[in-house]
């Protein structure tokens, strides 16, 4: 489970879409681009590969949640 999920806008006008993320699974920290067409690129440290396409949905949800809203 995705804990202390953050985001930012990549732009000052914040109609412009493209958010940075942070979040921690598993007591690591993760961050990344989310970008307007959902794609996902993380920077740094890569999660797990049999945990990547999970934490995706998540963070999508997250997002739609959040930023949708």
């Amino acid at each position: 489970m995705i804990q202390h999920f953050q985001y930012k806008s990549m732009f000052e006008n914040k109609q412009l879409p493209g958010w940075t993320f942070s979040f921690y699974f598993r007591g690591t920290k993760y961050t990344g681009t989310y970008h307007k067409d959902g794609r996902i690129e993380w920077n740094g440290t890569f999660p797990p590969a049999e945990k990547e396409e999970d934490l995706k949905k998540q963070l999508h949800e997250l997002m739609l949640f959040h930023v949708y809203e």
